[in-house]
C-alpha cells in the first residue's frame, strides 16, 4: 500500500506514542447538570485530550465526526489556518492514530475537509484505517449561487470522508422511510420519466 512521506513525518509518526498521558480534571464552576453523566467538555489541546481519553473509551466510540482545519491559508481569530503542509500533515497524523483507537470495532468516523488537504488526508485515512475501510466521498453542497468573483472556478462544495474502524462490522443505520418521503420518490420518477418521452 502506498504511504504518504514528507518532512518530519518519522517524528509525526511517533508523537501519539511518545506523548504523555494526563488526568481529566472535572471543573465544578463549569460543570452543569448531572455529575454522574459520562457527558464531557474538554477544554484544551486536543492530542492532550485525546490521549486523555484513550484509557477509558479506547475501541468503545461507535461515532467521531471531526472538523480539521482545512489549511486555506487564511488567518482566523482563534487559529492559524495558513500552516506549512507538512506541519498540517504532522498535525493531523497523530490525532488520527488516536481517533482510531477510540473507535469500536464497528464504529465510524467521519471528517469535514475542502480541496486544499482532502486528498492527502485520504492517503493518511488509508494508511491508518485501512483502504479497504474507506467507506465513501460524500459531497456537501456550501454554496447554492455561483460566485462570479471566483479567481477560476466557483467552490460550491466540501467533503465528508467515511472510514469504519472495520467495514466487515460496519453497517448503516437508515431511518424510516415515511410516506411523504415515497410519494415525492414516485414524484421524481414520474418527473424523469416524462422527461426521455
Amino acid at each position: 500500500m502506498p504511504t504518504l512521506h514528507w518532512l518530519n513525518d518519522e517524528e509525526a509518526r511517533k508523537t501519539s506514542g511518545q506523548l504523555p498521558y494526563r488526568l481529566l480534571e472535572a471543573d465544578s464552576k463549569r460543570s452543569y447538570g448531572d455529575s454522574e453523566t459520562e457527558n464531557m467538555l474538554i477544554q484544551g489541546d486536543n492530542l492532550e485530550a485525546l490521549k486523555a481519553l484513550l484509557p477509558y473509551y479506547a475501541g468503545q466510540v461507535k461515532c467521531i465526526y471531526i472538523d480539521p482545519p482545512y489549511n486555506t491559508k487564511s488567518a482566523f481569530e482563534h487559529y492559524d489556518d495558513n500552516l506549512e503542509h507538512s506541519t498540517w500533515l504532522s498535525t493531523m497524523y497523530p490525532r488520527l492514530e488516536m481517533l482510531h483507537d477510540l473507535l469500536a470495532d464497528n464504529g465510524s468516523i467521519w471528517i469535514s475537509i475542502d480541496d486544499n488537504e482532502g486528498h492527502y488526508l485520504k492517503v493518511l485515512m488509508d494508511e491508518i484505517f485501512g483502504q479497504k475501510n474507506f467507506i465513501a466521498t460524500i459531497i456537501w453542497q456550501k454554496i447554492y449561487t455561483v460566485k462570479n468573483s471566483a479567481r477560476h472556478f466557483s467552490d460550491m462544495h466540501d467533503y465528508i470522508l467515511v472510514y469504519a474502524k472495520s467495514s466487515d462490522n460496519w453497517e448503516r443505520k437508515l431511518l424510516p422511510r415515511t410516506e411523504k418521503l415515497d410519494e415525492s420518490s414516485d414524484y421524481l420518477t414520474q418527473l424523469s420519466f416524462e422527461g426521455w418521452e
